[in-house]
């Protein structure tokens, strides 16, 4: 049922608009306010799918009504209603944020095929925000520990900027969570989140994997292609593990990063992105400086913002939460019921050293269900889940 708001205040004219929608469908639940301010308090009060607002009325216009609601609930579409002298206001008003306008008095088509596309973006709009919310939850941080406290502190402050940030930490940590993290919570959300693992692409093919390539650049680019940074542009893209870069792509991501342009492998056009850069790596990148493995300049320009993840050996008081959440997920991908792990097996499992950190976790929990009885016991912990 899609709930629509009229704000007018000529009782004539909300009465030929709530006849009309009546009769479209029934399914509309239709509510009335006479002027913009009592309006304005509806929309506070309730979530409506559609608006549709008058401009000149008393107490507080339709522009007013607008701003304010913008604030207070962005994602609400509202249809202005304008008499003839407002047409230059109603088209300003769909800079502000208005979905779109229609005169007095309303053409019946017009109107309805308006409100029609309306309820239907903001059914698109509610649609992809529970997708992201489904695919969230593949990107959950698990813990309570201080360390993962501050690791989601710094999360909230830096996402909606668009700071470059560096991920640090051993293998298994978790270090593409917290991209996604960053992503997910940034003002770029709505647009890609594109991953490179670095040290899984040939050094000879991670200029191309990158930046793209046009034809007849090397043996085999037989086509034009796109490379990363047009793919992320408008969002983020994910280089993990960047201490494996080759020198030569490290000098072309510092120019992207200088320039917020790129140009293609055998290509002398430039191409400009607009791409957040968020990096990610288990070396020590200010040794591999030293080496002469990895540009200095490019480090201070990925490195504004820095997050060290821990190793789960530091973060032990986190497990059994980690182990419930992994009971359940992986108990649901396997339509399997989830098991309960007694006290004595979640203490042993905080006493090991885990050098695998998060992904051995997993694995172990993963055995442990597969293998161990209906309640997963210290003897059953003992016997499966040896290091």
């Amino acid at each position: 049922m899609s709930k629509i708001l009229i704000i007018e205040d000529e009782a004539a004219i909300r009465r030929v608009l709530v006849k009309i929608l009546s009769e479209e469908n029934s399914d509309y639940q239709v509510a009335e306010a006479a002027d913009g301010l009592s309006g304005l308090e509806l929309i506070k009060q309730d979530d409506y799918d559609l608006v549709l607002c008058d401009i000149k009325m008393p107490k507080m216009d339709g522009v007013e009504v607008l701003e304010a609601a913008m604030k207070i609930k962005p994602e609400t579409p509202f249809v202005m209603i304008s008499g003839h002298g407002d047409l230059d206001t109603a088209v300003n008003t769909m800079r502000i944020g208005a979905y779109d306008y229609i005169s007095k008095p309303p053409d019946l088509n017009r109107l309805l095929n308006t409100v029609r596309n309306a309820l239907d973006k903001k059914e698109l709009v509610s649609e992809n925000k529970r997708l992201k919310k489904k695919v969230g939850k593949n990107y959950d941080m698990i813990g309570e520990s201080d360390a993962i406290t501050h690791i989601k502190d710094i999360i909230e402050k830096v996402a909606p900027t668009d700071a470059r940030v560096m991920i640090t930490g051993p293998n298994g940590t978790g270090k593409e969570l917290v991209a996604h993290w960053i992503h997910q919570k940034s003002d770029r959300s709505s647009g890609p989140m594109i991953e490179v693992n670095c040290a899984a692409i040939p050094s000879e093919l991670i200029e191309s994997e990158l930046f793209g390539h046009v034809k007849g650049a090397f043996t085999s680019a037989v086509k034009d292609r796109a490379g990363k940074f047009e793919a992320a542009n408008k969002g983020t893209i994910f280089l993990d593990e960047v201490g494996d870069m080759s020198l030569s792509a490290q000098a072309k991501v510092l120019r992207a990063l200088q320039e917020n342009k790129i140009s293609r492998v055998g290509s002398d056009k430039d191409i400009k992105v607009d791409v957040r850069v968020i990096a990610a790596t288990n070396k020590n990148l200010q040794e591999e400086i030293e080496k002469g493995n990895f540009r200095e300049d490019l480090y201070h320009r990925l490195a504004v913002i820095l997050i060290k993840v821990p190793a789960l050996n530091d973060r032990r008081e986190d497990i059994p939460m980690l182990v419930e959440h992994f009971s359940k997920k992986i108990a649901g991908e396997q339509g399997s019921p989830v098991k309960k792990f007694s006290e004595e097996a979640l203490e042993l499992l905080q006493h090991y050293n885990w050098t695998g950190n998060i992904r051995e976790l997993r694995n172990v929990v993963e055995r442990l269900l597969i293998l161990g009885g209906e309640e997963v016991t210290e003897e059953d912990v003992k016997l499966f889940a040896s290091k």
